[in-house]
C-alpha cells in the first residue's frame, strides 16, 4: 500500500476515520454500502458476527473483498483481552484473566498469552486488537474493569501490560491501549452509565494516566479514550469527546503522535446524553484519529453526511482531517494492511495446548 492522502477525496478521508460494527453474522447491505460508498476505514468484529473459526475466515475474506475497489485497505479489529472480553470462536479455550496471570509474577507467561492471542488474530485476517487494558485495578473482579487490568497499582499494570503490548505489536496485530486517562478511577462502568471521575487530574497524572506514559515511551501505536468526565478538565463532554482533553493532555503533555480512537460511541451513556449524531460530530472536532460506532444505518448515514457538511463548509478543519488521515495511511503502511485473501490454517489443537497450560497454572496456583 503506498496511498497518499492527496489522492483521497474528502468522502474517503472521513471514511478512513470510521470504525463501524456488524450487527449480523453476516455481511448486509448496510455494510456493503459503508465499504462501498463511503470508503470506511475498518470493521470491529464481535463475537455475534461468527460462530466457528471457519465463519470467522470468511466473514473476514468477504470484507477484504468488498473493499478490493477502494484505495485503501481495511483495518479489521476486534478487542480480544482474554477471561470475560473473550471473542475467539467456540473452538478455542479461553485464556484466563489477564489480572489472575499477572498474579503468578510471571512476565514470561504474560507475553506468552499475548503471543496466543495475537497469532490467533494474524491467522484469521485481524489487524488491530483493542486491548491490553492499562487501567488500574482499584474494584472487584467484576467491576468494569476489575480482573482486565494487570494489577492494582501503576507500577504492576506497567510492568505487565507494556510487554502484552509489544508482543501484540511484534507479532504485527496494531494494539490499541485503554481506556486513557483511566477508566479504574471510577466505579461507573461507561455501557451504562457515564462515569464521573472525581479525583484531580494532578492525582491522575501522578497515577492512572503513568501508565499510558509509559506505553507512549515504549512505542504505542494507538489509545483509545475512555467516555469519562472529568470534573474542571473534560467541561460538559467526557474525554473522548473533548478537544481540550485530547490536546491538552494526550497530545501535549504525553507528547503522543499515534493514532487516537474513540471507544464505541453507541454505548449507552454516550446515546442518552448526548444523543448519536451529536455524539459523532464531537469526537471529529475533538481530534479523534478515529471514530468507532455501530449505529443503525438511518442515524449513521445522517451523521456522516453532518460530519461531510461541516468539512465543506470549513467548520471542521481540514487540515486536521488531513494529520488524522496521515496517521491512518501511515499506520496501515507499517503493519501491511491489505485486502488480500486469508487463508485459515490455524492449528487448533495446538493453540488449545498452549492455553491449557496457562489455565492449569492459573488455577492450580489459585486453589
Amino acid at each position: 500500500m503506498n496511498v497518499k492522502v492527496s489522492e483521497l477525496t474528502l468522502e474517503e478521508k472521513i471514511g478512513q476515520m470510521l470504525i463501524v460494527g456488524m450487527e449480523t453474522n453476516y455481511v448486509t447491505d448496510r455494510i456493503k454500502r459503508l465499504i462501498q460508498e463511503y470508503k470506511i476505514g475498518g470493521v470491529i468484529l464481535y463475537r455475534k458476527n461468527f460462530s466457528t473459526y471457519e465463519d470467522l475466515g470468511n466473514l473476514i475474506n468477504s470484507l477484504k473483498e468488498l473493499n478490493k475497489g477502494n484505495k485503501v485497505p481495511l483495518f479489521i479489529s476486534i478487542d480480544q483481552e482474554g477471561g470475560r472480553v473473550n471473542r475467539m470462536p467456540k473452538e478455542f479455550l479461553n485464556l484466563p484473566p489477564v489480572n489472575k496471570i499477572a498474579m503468578l509474577k510471571d512476565k514470561a507467561l504474560i507475553e506468552e498469552s499475548a503471543d496466543i492471542i495475537s497469532k490467533m488474530l494474524q491467522n484469521f485476517g485481524f489487524n488491530m486488537n483493542f486491548a491490553p487494558v492499562l487501567d488500574i485495578k482499584r474494584f472487584s473482579d467484576h467491576h468494569a474493569i476489575g480482573d482486565r487490568a494487570f494489577g492494582e497499582n501503576k507500577e504492576e499494570v506497567i510492568k505487565y501490560g507494556i510487554p502484552f503490548m509489544k508482543k501484540m505489536q511484534e507479532n504485527h496485530i496494531i494494539s490499541v491501549i485503554k481506556h486513557f486517562p483511566g477508566h479504574g478511577a471510577t466505579s461507573t462502568d461507561s455501557h451504562f452509565l457515564l462515569p464521573v471521575v472525581t479525583k484531580s487530574m494532578v492525582k491522575l497524572e501522578n497515577d492512572d494516566m503513568i501508565p499510558f506514559e509509559n506505553a507512549i515511551q515504549n512505542g504505542a501505536d494507538a489509545i483509545l479514550v475512555g467516555h469519562l468526565l472529568i470534573r474542571n478538565a473534560t467541561g460538559i463532554f467526557p474525554a473522548s469527546l473533548s478537544r481540550k482533553f485530547i490536546g491538552k493532555y494526550l497530545r501535549k503533555k504525553c507528547k503522543f503522535n499515534g493514532l487516537v480512537v474513540t471507544d464505541d460511541l453507541k454505548m449507552r451513556a454516550i446515546r442518552m446524553i448526548y444523543g448519536e449524531v451529536l455524539a459523532f460530530k464531537k469526537a471529529f472536532e475533538a481530534g479523534n484519529d478515529i471514530i468507532i460506532f455501530r449505529y443503525n444505518k438511518k442515524t449513521e448515514e445522517k451523521a456522516i453526511r453532518e460530519v461531510l457538511k461541516l468539512a465543506k463548509d470549513g467548520k471542521i478543519d481540514i487540515g486536521r482531517v488531513n494529520r488524522s488521515v496521515i496517521r491512518i495511511l501511515k499506520m496501515k503502511e507499517k503493519y501491511h494492511v491489505h485486502n488480500d485473501k486469508v487463508e485459515n490454517n490455524i492449528n487448533i489443537e495446538e493453540i488449545n495446548q498452549r492455553i491449557e497450560k496457562i489455565r492449569s497454572k492459573v488455577f492450580t496456583e489459585k486453589s
